[in-house]
This record gives structure tokens, sequence and C-alpha cells, in this order.
């Protein structure tokens, strides 16, 4: 017993308010008949130490979600500034390669959803073997797939491309697109092992060291992106192939410092290399029960805006190359919604594992508090100042023009979008992934296409008409998202098979 509490000692954990309180007793949990109602705080919690709990996690997550898209900016930017019309092909062929590769990757990243879910919920529970189970039987899983949707994405590569690109892209960004796309497809391997050492580590709410090897991951790839695409020091000048380079061997580079951390065993969430690699049917299943809905609202989604993409590439380089700067900006803009996101998952799935539904809710409806501070921040940092933020990515003054003009509406979406991540991330906490996956499908794939095409091919209003579209998008998703945690339905969701607190209320029996 004596061995076990130094060991217990010697683990890095992050500890939050929810570890002070006492378990939840079954007589405490709701019943599906009652009606949802705001949980009210708990006697003895400040709304101080919350809002500390949320930024203790959130904070290093967003910082390695801002960094990792300002890398992706940086690509964007380094390509973008190449002379004359290359630097308008080599932007839309950076964009037109992301969404094949984002369609390949969604199983694997689907599947760490309910990787974050389980350990999140294992971790509430106080059992590290199980949360270090999860791990392990994920980073089984997805290698296995990640190995699977390399050899697929090279095979496919040109006719994706092609699919993507319709009538109005030039066959010189087509063949950029499809090098580029080539190039990281050999990346997905690492790529997919450090997103399970990041979805298993956040379950437990330590958000630094992904910060830690993803920054390192960063500072890579920008200094390669300045070596190969224009060729110094020696080096060869690859221009967009460069880029794909540089952006694998700064993923890799994280593969290699995240698989050394997890080695330790000082970590809540670590690998034991003398355990048994083999299958547990239970731990897959629950995986797979809450990650599959995810699967296939990636599906939807990257499948909605695949068709949304092509529609908008019927305008031409000009305006595609202004939708994917905009769309890039707005990524870099709800960082901050992902973030919270990260932390309401992480803390809803530790508050159900410990049986207090009352937590969950209280710590989703503070964590929507910080992030809508934070949206209305950039809501007004996009609005007044946008004309400046697109010239950093290209100086054609048509694109910098209509960029400007667009940006006005990626302003009025954070908000809705921010409030719509946080409450999405607490559902995801849960293990309740269906109603998002049906949200993804009439939104995204029906109404999104939907009024792009009508806007754009028929009603002529261009780019506006885009955005128009993305815009009705996003209302309609925040409404029905919101809408549906207010039932409360995602408080009663149990783990599936022979697993140990199969539901979060058995633990305070």
């Amino acid at each position: 017993m004596e061995n076990e509490n130094k060991q217990e000692k010697r683990v890095k954990m992050v500890r939050t308010t929810l570890d002070e309180l006492p378990f939840g007793k079954p007589e405490d949990w709701p019943s599906p008949d009652e009606k949802f109602k705001k949980s009210a705080v708990p006697a003895g919690v400040s709304h101080s130490e919350l809002y500390k709990d949320i930024v203790t996690i959130a904070l290093p997550s967003l910082f390695e979600l801002i960094l990792t898209q300002l890398t992706s900016m940086a690509d964007q930017i380094m390509v973008g500034r190449l002379p004359g019309e290359l630097g308008v092909q080599a932007l839309s062929a950076v964009g037109l390669s992301m969404q094949p590769k984002m369609l390949l990757m969604t199983l694997v990243m689907a599947l760490n959803v309910g990787s974050t879910a389980m350990v999140a919920r294992f971790r509430g529970q106080g059992d590290q073997k199980m949360a270090n189970q999860v791990y392990r039987q994920s980073l089984m899983i997805n290698i296995v797939l990640a190995t699977i949707v390399m050899f697929a994405g090279t095979y496919v590569a040109e006719p994706f491309i092609r699919l993507l690109a319709g009538k109005g892209i030039s066959e010189t960004t087509i063949q950029y697109a499809t090098e580029y796309f080539r190039i990281q497809m050999y990346g997905v391997i690492p790529l997919c092992m450090t997103f399970t050492c990041t979805a298993s580590l956040r379950g437990c709410g330590d958000t630094k060291m992904p910060l830690f090897y993803n920054t390192t991951a960063n500072v890579v790839n920008v200094i390669f992106n300045y070596l190969l695409i224009y060729g110094k020091f020696g080096f060869p000048r690859l221009e967009v192939t460069g880029a794909s380079l540089a952006t694998v061997i700064g993923q890799t580079t994280a593969t290699c410092i995240a698989m050394g951390l997890m080695l330790s065993r000082t970590r809540y969430v670590y690998l034991n290399l003398k355990d048994k690699f083999t299958f547990d049917k239970d731990i897959q299943r629950n995986i797979i029960n809450i990650g599959l809905p995810s699967m296939v609202e990636q599906l939807f989604m990257r499948a909605g805006v695949m068709i949304f993409t092509r529609t908008v590439a019927g305008l031409g380089d000009i305006a595609y190359a202004t939708h994917q700067i905009c769309m890039n900006i707005q990524a870099l803009s709800f960082m901050s919604g992902q973030a919270f996101s990260n932390a309401s998952t992480t803390l809803v799935g530790q508050s159900l594992g410990k049986g207090r539904v009352d937590m969950a809710d209280v710590y989703v409806r503070h964590t929507r508090h910080l992030g809508l501070a934070f949206a209305v921040v950039l809501a007004t940092l996009f609005f007044f100042f946008g004309g400046h933020v697109v010239a950093l990515y290209n100086e054609t003054p048509e694109v910098i023009r209509l960029g400007k003009q667009i940006l006005m509406f990626v302003a009025f979406m954070q908000p809705f979008q921010n409030q719509q991540f946080i409450t999405n991330g607490g559902l995801r906490g849960a293990g309740d992934t269906k109603f998002s996956a049906f949200t993804i499908m009439i939104t995204v794939l029906i109404v999104r296409t939907s009024l792009g095409i009508l806007f754009i091919n028929y009603l002529h209003f261009g780019l506006w008409g885009a955005w128009v579209a993305l815009v009705s998008d996003q209302l309609l998703r925040t409404a029905m998202i919101i809408g549906h945690y207010n039932t409360g339905k995602w408080r009663f969701l149990k783990l599936k098979g022979n697993l140990p607190g199969g539901t979060a209320a058995k633990q305070g029996a």
C-alpha cells in the first residue's frame, strides 16, 4: 500500500476542483424522465476556481492550436509570396490538397474522440490502469488505419484533386496540388501517432506536453519552409513541393518527441513497452462506439466541404485563392473555440466518470462564458483590420479588396461558432457524438452546399454568395447543438461491455 502511495505521488497529474469533491451518489443522479435544468455550483466551490480549472487545460491547448495554425498560415504566406501568377497557383494548390487529406484521415481523427472521452472517464474514476489501456489500444488501431490511409491516399491523389478542382482551376495548379498531397500521405503514420498521444493526454487534462512537442514541430516546419520553398543555404528550391516536405518533417519531429515522452512512467498516461500489444475487444468497442458517429460526422463534413470547395473553385484562381486565405484565417480564429472545446471535453468526461453530472454542466456553462469573451475580441479585430491580415498572404489588390469584405462574415460568425464548439466539446466528453453527425449532415452537406450552388451558380453572387451560405450553416448548426445539449440526454450515456465503471453512477455506490 505504501509503494502504491509513493507511485501515486510520483505521477504528474493536472489536478482540478473536481478532484477535491466526493464521488457522486446513485441517489443524486437525475432520472432520465426529469427535465434538464441548469446545475448549481456546488457548495464550497467558487466561480474563480472553476475558471482556473478551465484555463489550466484550455490555455496550453490554445497556444498549441494557434501555433499550429500559424504554421499553416506560414506555409500559405510563403508559397503565396512566390513571384507573379505562381503565388496564386501555389496558394490554390495547398488549399486543394488539404480537403482530400482531411477526408482520408477522418477515421483516425474520429476514433481519437473516443480515446479522449474514455481516458477522461477513467481519469475521473481514478483508474490509471484502464486509462493507459485505452491509450495503448488507440495507438494500435490508429497505426493500422494510418497505414491503410497512406497507401490509399497515394494511389488516388490525382483523381481526388481533379474531382475537387472542377473547371475553374488551371492544370498547373492541379499538378502542384497533386504533388503536395502525395508527399503529405507519406507523413500520415507519424501524424496519426501524434494525434493519438495528444487525444489521450487531453483526456487526463495534460495539455502542456502536446504544446511542447507540437511547438517544436512547428518551428522545424517553418525553418524547412524557408530552406526548401526558396532554396536557401544550399538547399534545393522546391517551391510547393518544399512546403509539403517541410510539413512532413515537422510532423515526424513531433512524433519522435511525443513517443519519447510517453515512455515516462511519471505521466498519468504512458506507454509501457513490456506490456503485450494485444487487442481488447471491450475497449475497442467503446472507442468505436463513440468514435464511429464522429467518423460519419467528418465524412459528411468533408463531403460537404469538397462539394462546396468545388463550387467556389469554379469562380477561378483569384476568387478561390481569396476564399482559401479567408478560410485559413477563419481556422485561426476558431482556435479559441477549439481550445475551450477541448477543456469542455476533458472536464465533462472526468465529471461523469466521478458521477458528478452537476459539475459536468457547471463546467460547460463556465467554459462558454470564457469562450464568448475571446470570440468578441477576435470578431472586433477581424472586422476592423481584415484587409491588413489578408495582405500578409498575398499583395494582389483584388485579393486584398475581396478578402477584407469576406472577413466581415468571419467576424460575424465568431460568437456563434465559439459557443457551438464548446457545447459540442461537452457532448463529446459524455460520449454523445451521434447527434453531432446528424447536425453536420443537415448543415454542411445539405444547407451549405445547396445554398452555395444556388448563390454562386444561379444567382451569381460570387464569393459573397459562398460566405452567406457558410454563415447560414453555422447559425443553424449552433442552434441545433445547443438545443440538443439542453435536452440533457448526454447525462445518461454508459460505457459498454465488461469494463470497470461501465456507468458513472456506479462509482458513487
